[in-house]
């Protein structure tokens, strides 16, 4: 297998274009860069796979807010993670 370097501006244009495994690839890339601005900027444009990495690092991070914003823009899994971390015990035991 061939392995292709592909940069983000080329996704960019594909993923603009409508190429959905570009916007996922983009993304890929974006959150390994750890560039938090355009993975926000992404996740707005609609890409769910952005939403995906926010969600796992504003979970990491115990962020509440961050994801009521993910979840606010269109991700449901981030509105799930919030509820459910809303749902634990104060204390961090289960019931």
């Amino acid at each position: 297998m061939e392995n292709v370097n592909i940069d983000r501006e080329t996704l960019r244009e594909l993923a603009d274009a409508g190429n959905e495994s570009a916007w996922d690839r983009l993304a890929d890339l974006v959150d390994a860069a750890g560039d938090l601005d355009e993975l926000s900027e992404l996740l707005d444009e609609g890409s769910q796979r952005a939403g995906f990495h926010l969600t796992r690092r504003a979970v990491a991070d115990g962020d509440l807010r961050e994801l009521q914003r993910i979840s606010d823009a269109g991700y449901d899994e981030a509105g799930r993670e919030l509820e459910r971390l809303l749902e634990a015990p104060a204390d961090g035991r289960r019931d």
